[in-house]
């Protein structure tokens, strides 16, 4: 079980407005204590390395380049320090932003939307998710990979309405209890309709944060979507 303690979080957002508007937001969810906000990748590597946050809040474009340094500079933050957590803000629903920043694996890693960023149960969620090594990707994202891989010749064509909807659950990082609560089905139908979908899509069953990249990774396979 996650440790319900505050998370430390350092927040990388180049616009001020916004980057004060989520400080003030995550701290007045009294779940989040906010040890740095900073305006581009430089100052949020630099203060990943001298603060060792649990989780890092960071838009997917700033300075210089305003491209794609919030991804670069997750996957640079994993691998130098995997005990930080990642959670990524796109206004991008193109999906290959998603899965570049998969690429090398989906533990401690979260992709969401903008617009999350008004529904703070569901940001705090992706916070602490991250923070245990889980893995979040937002549903609107999910979504738009399901419609374009359930044409006739898809795979996921096999999946019945139901299985899609725990899929969707999956990749949101939602444990076997979370999909209960969130679509209202016992437990023994739940792991039924986990397990189909392992076998169904030739997936292996593993533990809860693996499962997220196992669909990730089929899903970009399925696209043909080279490792970026």
């Amino acid at each position: 079980m996650a440790d319900r303690g505050a998370l430390r979080v350092v927040i990388a957002e180049d616009n001020y407005l916004v980057r004060e508007g989520l400080r003030r937001l995550l701290e007045d969810s009294g779940e989040v204590t906010v040890v740095a906000s900073t305006s581009n990748a430089v100052e949020l590597l630099d203060a990943v390395r001298r603060l060792a946050p649990d989780v890092v809040l960071t838009d997917i474009r700033m300075p210089p380049g305003h491209h794609r340094e919030g991804i670069e500079a997750a996957r640079r933050i994993r691998a130098d320090h995997p005990g930080t957590g990642v959670v990524v803000l796109s206004q991008h629903t193109d999906e290959s932003y998603a899965l570049a920043l998969f690429a090398d694996g989906s533990a401690g890693l979260g992709y969401l939307l903008k617009d999350r960023i008004g529904d703070l149960e569901d940001l705090v969620h992706a916070l602490r998710e991250v923070r245990v090594g889980g893995s979040v990707v937002d549903p609107v994202i999910v979504d738009t990979l399901v419609r374009r891989r359930t044409g006739p010749a898809g795979r996921l064509a096999a999946l019945t309405p139901r299985e899609l909807d725990v899929l969707r659950e999956m990749a949101r990082g939602r444990t076997n209890a979370g999909i209960e609560r969130a679509l209202h089905l016992s437990a023994s139908t739940v792991e039924k309709h986990v397990n189909a979908i392992f076998t169904k899509l030739r997936l292996p069953e593993a533990g809860v944060h693996r499962r997220v990249a196992a669909v990730l990774a089929f899903l970009k396979d399925d696209a043909g979507t080279p490792a970026a």
